[in-house]
């Protein structure tokens, strides 16, 4: 069987992880920008960043760091291409949050219980989580509740159209989403930060879930 080919439009340090970990799954991570010849991909993965600009959402900068107007919206750009072509995407992080800005929802540009979500000293935060039944994560890891890694400081607010909450925190933060028709999910935790070289005793195993990704871009391929 071949390589699953997977978009990646991010480059430099941001990007090293998720490449990593595509490749030790056996994909074919590909970092893309430009154009919508998407035809020879069978997904895409948006990964972690800096914030998007929150002009993206009807707001002024209120708490948003690290703007990169140009990566939003070339991203956004292959966000709409692989949607348009109903292709399986997974958010990470910012990917999750672009997501939802896509679809028409907001974010916290700076969430008041930050200090339990964000890094410190480089190093993850680690939290219990809620998971809806019958939702992509509970197929994933047959828990009501699960462990994740968390290194953010903004969160969803309003979700976007066609889009459901389907884990949160104790402190009400939008973990996790999935799209209604289309084979979209998110993620606002790191999963290529629990697994493989960087897998960890205190949470879930985050190979799982690129595992399930690429599960479903291997279905729609064919």
């Amino acid at each position: 069987m071949r390589e699953l080919k997977i978009a990646v439009p991010e480059t430099g340090k941001n990007a090293v992880n998720y490449l990593n970990v595509l490749r030790y799954l056996q994909a074919e991570p590909v970092n893309i920008f430009e154009g919508c010849n998407i035809t020879d991909f069978d997904g895409l993965l948006l990964p972690g960043g800096g914030d998007i600009h929150p002009m993206l959402y009807g707001q002024d900068i209120d708490g948003s760091t690290e703007i990169n107007e140009e990566l939003d919206q070339k991203q956004l750009k292959v966000l709409d291409c692989f949607v348009k072509e109903k292709k399986p995407i997974l958010g990470i992080c910012r990917g999750h949050q672009l997501i939802n800005v896509y679809f028409k929802g907001d974010l916290i540009q700076d969430i008041k219980t930050a200090n339990q979500h964000k890094r410190e000293n480089d190093i993850d935060k680690v939290h219990n989580t809620l998971v809806k039944p019958c939702s992509w994560l509970e197929e994933i890891y047959g828990s009501a509740h699960i462990m994740t890694n968390s290194a953010h400081h903004q969160a969803v607010r309003h979700i976007g159209t066609g889009l459901k909450a389907v884990q949160h925190t104790k402190d009400g933060i939008i973990e996790a989403m999935e799209h209604e028709t289309l084979p979209i999910w998110t993620v606002q935790w790191h999963p290529e930060r629990m697994c493989f070289a960087y897998k960890r005793g205190d949470t879930a195993d985050g190979s799982e879930i690129l595992r399930y990704f690429l599960k479903k871009c291997s279905m729609s391929s064919f």
